[in-house]
């Protein structure tokens, strides 16, 4: 299967401390990538170089989207291969509607060029129901999106996504501070992801949420890549005992 990203041999230096070295790393569509590892390991790093607000070093690696070499990403141009960034923070604008936070910055048009307010209100029904999952009457289109729960409000900076055909979405620590339910919640946003063709890079903390939805894991310990697992190879005690064992010494034996 053609990945959809490949990163070859990626370093990276920050003055005179090396963040990633010789980092290899892949993912194809529909295919969900776990990416773990303690606090400096890497993985910030690693994401800003595929989301374009990093350089890897000069000869510090190549970087392939769909089979394509990219050279000099940046921000704009990651966003315009369909690469999208859901951060914990959610990047949604509380005391606007529903309608408003799917097309803000995106709004769609007549033909004449006038904001289609008609027809955004009418999509984001579409989507309510088909992707959302918000059955409760309660919600509408013209909701405020501050009234959401943190498991919804993930869902529609997921969902915003998907409608504007990302490729490739990053989950960066979606799960922070979300209840039991809304992680639920969150957790059937991602393989929604994952049904609907596309690739997901799920960071985050909670091995548990992560083994749940991964095809894949990745881990990453002090700039390179300690270790890589199909999660259908390994049960979620095996995966835990090997990121504790990479934690205490460096590797995985």
């Amino acid at each position: 299967m053609e990945h959809i990203l490949e990163m070859r041999n990626i370093s990276k230096s920050f003055g005179e401390v090396q963040a990633l070295h010789d980092v290899n790393f892949a993912i194809a569509p529909g295919e969900v990538v776990g990416l773990l590892g303690d606090n400096g390991a890497g993985k910030s790093t690693l994401i800003k170089i595929v989301t374009g607000y990093h350089q890897p070093d000069p000869n510090g690696g190549e970087i392939y989207f769909k089979g394509r070499r990219i050279e000099g990403l940046s921000v704009s141009e990651a966003r315009k291969l369909g690469i999208e960034t859901v951060y914990q923070e959610r990047a949604l604008a509380d005391l606007q509607t529903l309608w408003r936070n799917i097309f803000m910055g995106r709004e769609l048009t007549t033909f004449l060029g006038f904001i289609d307010v008609k027809k955004m209100r009418r999509e984001t029904e579409k989507l309510m129901v088909g992707s959302m999952g918000f059955t409760s009457a309660a919600v509408a289109p013209d909701s405020v999106v501050k009234t959401f729960s943190g498991g919804e409000k993930q869902g529609v900076a997921i969902v915003r996504a998907l409608y504007f055909d990302a490729e490739l979405i990053i989950l960066d620590e979606p799960t922070m501070g979300l209840s039991l339910s809304e992680t639920k919640k969150l957790l059937e946003f991602v393989r929604g992801i994952k049904e609907a063709g596309k690739a997901c890079i799920f960071i985050d903390h909670n091995v548990f949420h992560v083994y749940s939805v991964a095809d894949r894991v990745v881990v990453l310990d002090r700039g390179t890549v300690a270790g890589e697992f199909l999660t259908k190879d390994i049960t979620l005690e095996q995966l835990m005992d090997k990121m504790y064992r990479v934690a205490q010494t460096g590797h995985l034996e």
